[in-house]
C-alpha cells in the first residue's frame, strides 16, 4: 500500500508537469506613433498581464505615424504577418472598414452592456470608433489641437502671458512682435505637416466642411476653406512663420526660440519634458474663425481587433476593454496629453479626478471637448492620397509658391479625382 501511494503521488507530480494550470494565449499588438506611445503601451500591457496571467502581450514593431499604420495593416491583412489588435486613427477606421479588416465589436458590447456602462463607456463614446453603425473599435486616445505659447517671448514682445491671444488676428499681430525681437527668435510654428488635421482645425473652426453632407461635392475649397488657408498665409506673410519641417519646428519650440506652436494635446507630455526649465510654457485653447458655431477635429486613434481566431478573440477583446477601459486612460492622459475618452476615468479620483486641478497645462484640451466632432474620414481607397494632396497644397501656401484660393481649388480638384465615382 505504501509503495502504491508513492506510485500515485509520483503520477500526479508527473500530470502535473505534463499539464501546464492553463493555456497561454498570445496576442501581437500593433500601434503607431512610438514616440508618444511606447511608454503608454508597455505601462498597460504590464498590468494587463498582471491581471490575466493567461495572456501575454507582445508588440509587433510599430509605425512611425498614423498613416504609415493604416498601410501596413492594409498589406498585411489575411496574411500570418497580420496581427491579433491594431490602433487606427479614427479617421481611418472607415478605409479599415470598407476592406472589411476589423472584427465586429457590436456582439462584444452587447454581451457585456451592464459592465461596459459601469467601465465609462458611454454612447458617445463608442460612437467615435463607429462607422456606418457598426462599432469596429473602441476609442483608445482622443485629440484636439491647441495652442502652446511662450511665456517668457509673449511678455518680451509685450504680450501679456496670463492674457493669451484669442483670436488668429491677435496671434498673428503678437506673433510679428515676437519675430522681431530678432535673436533667431520665430514667431509660429503651426503643425500642418503630415495629414489634414491642422487644416480641419481651421476649417471646423471657421464652420466649414470637407465635402458636402452626401459626400457628393468637394466644399473644403469654399468660403470657410478661403478663410482657413488666408490664416496659413497670413502666418508667413504677416508674422513671418518659417517653412519648418515637423522635426524642425518641434526642436525650434522646445529650445525657446518659437513664440506659438499650434498642434495636438497628444504632444504635451513630452513638450513639457523637452522644454524643461528652459521657458515659461503655457498652454490656452485654440482660436476659432467663428467663435459661435466653430468645431474641432478629434484626432487619436481606436483599439481594433483584427484576429478571427476565436480563443485569441476572445482574449483581444479583454485586452481592447483594458487598455481603453478607465485604467489605460489614466495612463494615456498624464503620460501624453490626449484628453480622457472615457467618463469614469475623468470623473473618478481613482483615475484622473484631481489630474487636471494638479496639471493646469493639461486644462485646455479638456475644455475644448465639447467642440470635438469626427476626424473626417474621406470614403474610398484613396484616403491616404487625399489627405496627401491636401497636406502638398498647404505647403505651397506656406512656401509661397501658391495664393490661398489657388491650392484650394488645385486641391479641390485632385480630391475630386481620387474620391470614389457615385
Amino acid at each position: 500500500m505504501k509503495h502504491f501511494s508513492k506510485f500515485l503521488a509520483a503520477a500526479a507530480i508527473a500530470a502535473s508537469v505534463a499539464l501546464p494550470a492553463h493555456a497561454e494565449t498570445t496576442l501581437t499588438v500593433h500601434y503607431p506613433m512610438p514616440g508618444f506611445f511606447k511608454d503608454v503601451m508597455d505601462t498597460i500591457s504590464k498590468k494587463f498581464m498582471e491581471e490575466n496571467p493567461d495572456i501575454k502581450i507582445q508588440f509587433a514593431n510599430p509605425s512611425p505615424t498614423y498613416e504609415e499604420g493604416i498601410q501596413t495593416i492594409m498589406r498585411r491583412a489575411g496574411t500570418a504577418e497580420m496581427p491579433d489588435l491594431t490602433f487606427i486613427a479614427l479617421n481611418r477606421l472607415r478605409m479599415a472598414n470598407e476592406r472589411n479588416i476589423p472584427v465586429d465589436m457590436g456582439p462584444m458590447i452587447a454581451k457585456d452592456k451592464a459592465s461596459m456602462a459601469e467601465q465609462g463607456f458611454s454612447d458617445t463614446i463608442l460612437k467615435l470608433a463607429q462607422v456606418d453603425g457598426k462599432q469596429v473599435g473602441l476609442a483608445f486616445a482622443t485629440s484636439n489641437p491647441i495652442m502652446y505659447y511662450n511665456a517668457d517671448l509673449v511678455k518680451a514682445a509685450g504680450g501679456n502671458p496670463d492674457q493669451p491671444p484669442k483670436t488668429w488676428d491677435e496671434v498673428i499681430a503678437l506673433g510679428a512682435k515676437i519675430k522681431a525681437l530678432g535673436n533667431g527668435n520665430d514667431s509660429i510654428d503651426f503643425r500642418w505637416q503630415g495629414d489634414d488635421w491642422m487644416f480641419s482645425a481651421l476649417l471646423f473652426g471657421a464652420g466649414g466642411s470637407m465635402l458636402s453632407q452626401d459626400e457628393s461635392k468637394v466644399t473644403f475649397n469654399g468660403p470657410e476653406g478661403q478663410k482657413a488657408m488666408t490664416i496659413i498665409d497670413r502666418m508667413v506673410k504677416e508674422a513671418g512663420m518659417p517653412v519648418f519641417t515637423k522635426a524642425a519646428g518641434e526642436q525650434a519650440f522646445v529650445a525657446g526660440k518659437v513664440g506659438f506652436a499650434f498642434q495636438t494635446t497628444g504632444a504635451l507630455r513630452n513638450t513639457i519634458k523637452n522644454v524643461g526649465g528652459k521657458f515659461d510654457l503655457r498652454t490656452a485653447e485654440i482660436p476659432l474663425l467663428d467663435p459661435v458655431n466653430g468645431k474641432l477635429p478629434t484626432g487619436g486613434n481606436a483599439v481594433v481587433i483584427l484576429t478571427h481566431d476565436k480563443a485569441k478573440q476572445d482574449a483581444a477583446w479583454k485586452f481592447a476593454k483594458f487598455a481603453a477601459g478607465p485604467y489605460g486612460a489614466s495612463v494615456v492622459v498624464p503620460g501624453t496629453g490626449y484628453v480622457p475618452n472615457n467618463e469614469l476615468a475623468a470623473k473618478s479620483p481613482e483615475y484622473l479626478g484631481n489630474f487636471y486641478k494638479e496639471n493646469p497645462l493639461f486644462q485646455a484640451g479638456l475644455k475644448q471637448m465639447p467642440r470635438m466632432i469626427p476626424w473626417y474620414a474621406f470614403p474610398g481607397t484613396n484616403g491616404v492620397r487625399v489627405t496627401q494632396t491636401i497636406v502638398d497644397n498647404t505647403s505651397r501656401v506656406v512656401d509661397q509658391s501658391a495664393k490661398p484660393q489657388e491650392a484650394l481649388d488645385d486641391a479641390a480638384k485632385e480630391v475630386k479625382r481620387l474620391l470614389p465615382r457615385s
